[in-house]
């Protein structure tokens, strides 16, 4: 497939193609001609007919400026996410408090790309009602949508998908065979055996899905063999419903056929496989599925066979190998597994995977294996979605939601889901736990919950969280809860500039850590917000000893993300000594942690940093470019500067300087410039090395005035430019 790039930078996020894409040729050619014509179009067509890949296919064939992003819906079952799976597909990070719609109106305001919506037959109401919005207030999108019915939005164009003609499906069947040694005998005649596909795939209708089924049986079954057993099938259903379509008839024949074909073993495994809500590990499947009948060594034999007969696929992400089960699939699998009555034990079993993950999480988060870590909970959000729902939704699960919404701090603080973690633990603390059971995890949901809302900028419930976490850890004399309530309150007076309080609470909330013996990241993060605080006061040497200390620690257990902050006030220190190159170094490290991790904040701190640092090493017109990048930056982040006069300094620095060596008309040229690009194109340009050449508005030279020979750019009082420490999770 194409790779969507400009500047060198990735846009898209269509996975390249690991099997051979067969016929279609006709349909392809009127799909394309259809999206050159229209901004909305949808291709419909029964399930297992192939549409989600005929639609990436012909995707991948464009070229839009920003890029083809896919959205996979199948995974999500509630309404209230569709926006939220929009958002994660793009990649895109918001720290305010801003609905997802209204981040996605933003973003996509001036961009010219094509959003793919697969699978959105079961959302259809939330989906036409985003698309609707989305193309009245985006005029370079395109929307290409994919389900088993339209939207029903105006303007919609419709493009219905039917099966494979008989020797398109015959290819597919042959191809898809592969390498199987298809079973025959040597003495058969390869004439009948092409006439008994020819009718196989007629039996099938053509449906790719169906095909793909019977090819994984070709090395079990002769071509005659599988005929029979299908015709036998089809008998068995002339009783069934008959107010079904054909089509869906003959799927449900196929897959229902080779359901029965399975052994008992593979049979049991599919239906209890049916439980994960999106890509699964073999981790999971052996513990989620094993037991009661299935012993836990017989899952990988039993897997690997349902992979070999195309009921599961395999697919490769940065969290390692992982397995899916097509949607057609799955339900029919949860069918049998509603049958057996074994439902709600899969579900508990499924949670209780999920919880313990979490909490392997949490802790390793303060290891070596953090970006393993954010790469594997991005993989697993549909399931622990899913995991979330079930203790939210269960009378007796109150306090494993609170405890599962709080141990998930890490990435929605770290790794740029705020709105989704706000919105997972503000259910939960609504929830009434069993006291003695739930009050440790609700404690810890409360004072997420706050660290959230401080970062979102939202002070008032951030305040009535952290009220009454600090009660009830008096009350119930919880040293923890206590310790972590009082470094978000100081975080709060940090960042709300009240300097000598957030420096007392934030010493106590240390020393309370000590006491406790607690060492975490957030322990690590409240001693970068105390050197902040001590910075802005003009104790700049006293901010550099304590995160040379943080960087220290960081180092020893090998975390990433609070070292991060700590190298971002280091290099403030820097370019304050008069050490551009120095500061440079330390903050293109700084960036690429925060950038890895989708810390929207962290990035673009580094970002507003580097500029000034550019401005110091006489390259104005950058600097301003950068400033513009970071100003596109700062709406998903929040209130810019939190309206602090402290985190603001360093920036109108900047500023003045270079509207001094450029003037006004030049500085906002280049400005303007800069908030043209991209989150990944600013973070690219902002690494470049000095000197680099870098593309820059061609200057008007009536609108620049020089800055005098030997002119130096002055230094502001010690005070790391705009947000940091705590608040820059």
């Amino acid at each position: 497939m194409r790779d969507h790039r400009r500047d060198g930078i990735p846009h898209g996020n269509l996975p390249l193609e690991l099997d051979a894409f067969v016929g279609r040729g006709a349909q392809l050619a009127e799909l394309a001609r259809t999206l050159d014509s229209a901004r909305l179009v949808t291709l419909t067509g029964s399930g297992g007919v192939g549409k989600s890949r005929l639609a990436a296919r012909a995707a991948a064939r464009r070229a839009p400026r920003d890029g083809v992003w896919r959205v996979q819906l199948a995974p999500v079952r509630d309404e209230e996410f569709v926006d939220y799976a929009v958002v994660e597909a793009l990649g895109l990070t918001d720290h305010t408090t801003r609905l997802p719609r209204e981040t996605l109106l933003a973003h996509l305001a001036e961009r010219e790309l094509l959003l793919l919506l697969d699978g959105v037959e079961h959302l259809v109401d939330a989906c036409a009602a985003l698309v609707t919005e989305l193309l009245g207030r985006a005029p370079g999108l395109t929307v290409l949508a994919v389900g088993r019915r339209p939207l029903g939005v105006a303007g919609e164009r419709l493009v219905p998908l039917a099966p494979l003609g008989t020797e398109e499906a015959v290819e597919l069947l042959t191809v898809r065979a592969g390498q199987r040694s298809v079973a025959r005998d040597h003495d058969a005649d390869p004439d009948a055996d092409q006439r008994e596909m020819r009718e196989l795939c007629r039996r099938l209708d053509g449906i790719p899905l169906a095909i793909e089924l019977a090819a994984g049986r070709l090395d079990a079954l002769s071509p005659g063999q599988m005929l029979r057993r299908l015709d036998d099938r089809f008998r068995l259903l002339t009783g069934g419903d008959r107010t079904a379509l054909p089509r869906h008839r003959t799927l449900r024949t196929a897959i229902g056929w080779s359901h029965e074909l399975c052994t008992p073993p593979e049979r049991l495994l599919w239906a209890r496989l049916s439980v994960f809500a999106g890509p699964f590990d073999l981790e999971a499947a052996e513990y989620v599925c094993s037991g009661d009948g299935m012993p836990a060594d017989d899952v990988l034999d039993v897997l690997c066979a349902l992979l070999s007969q195309s009921v599961l696929t395999r697919e490769e992400s940065p969290a390692g190998v992982r397995y899916r089960m097509l949607d057609t699939v799955r339900a029919y699998g949860a069918d049998w597994l509603a049958a057996t009555g074994d439902a709600d034990r899969l579900r508990r079993r499924h949670r209780d995977w999920y919880v313990g993950l979490a909490t392997w999480c949490e802790l390793e988060w303060f290891s070596p294996r953090q970006g393993e870590v954010a790469a594997r909970v991005d993989a697993e959000l549909p399931n622990l979605r899913s995991a979330l729902e079930h203790c939210l939704d269960e009378p007796d699960g109150a306090h494993l939601g609170q405890y599962l919404a709080g141990a998930l701090w890490f990435h929605w603080v770290g790794c740029g889901r705020l709105s989704e973690g706000r919105h997972w633990l503000e259910q939960a603390v609504r929830l009434d736990a069993e006291p003695t059971a739930g009050e440790q995890s609700r404690l810890k949901a409360l004072w997420v919950l706050a660290y959230v809302a401080i970062l979102q900028g939202d002070t008032v419930p951030a305040l009535a969280a952290l009220q009454e976490c600090r009660e009830e850890a008096e009350r119930s004399a919880n040293p923890t809860a206590a310790a972590y309530a009082e470094h978000r309150t100081g975080c709060l007076a940090l960042v709300t500039d009240d300097l000598p309080r957030a420096e007392t609470l934030l010493r106590s909330a240390l020393h309370r850590y000590r006491e406790i013996g607690e060492l975490n990241s957030n322990v690590l993060m409240g001693q970068v917000e105390l050197a902040m605080a001590r910075a802005f006061q003009g104790d700049l040497p006293d901010a550099v000893r304590l995160c040379e200390d943080v960087r220290q620690v960081c180092e020893d257990h090998g975390e990433r993300w609070a070292r991060g902050y700590a190298l971002y006030v280091l290099a403030y220190a820097a370019w304050s000594d008069g050490e551009p190159v120095r500061a440079r170094e330390l903050l293109a490290d700084c960036l690429g942690s925060a950038h890895r991790f989708r810390d929207q904040l962290g990035s673009v701190l580094a970002v507003e940093l580097l500029a000034l640092v550019t401005v110091a090493e006489g390259d104005a017109a950058e600097a301003a470019v950068l400033q513009g990048a970071a100003g596109r930056m700062w709406p998903s982040v929040g209130l810019p500067l939190f309206g602090s006069a402290h985190y603001n300094a360093p920036h109108e620095l900047c500023e003045a300087a270079a509207r001094e060596q450029l003037g006004d008309e030049r500085y906002e040229e280049c400005v303007r410039h800069g908030a043209r690009l991209g989150r990944r194109e600013a973070v690219a340009r902002a690494l470049r090395r000095p000197g680099a050449r870098a593309s820059l508005p061609a200057p008007r030279p009536t609108a620049v005035r020089r800055a005098p020979a030997g002119a130096r750019t002055a230094k502001p009082a010690a005070s790391p430019t705009r947000k940091g420490g705590e608040t820059a999770g």
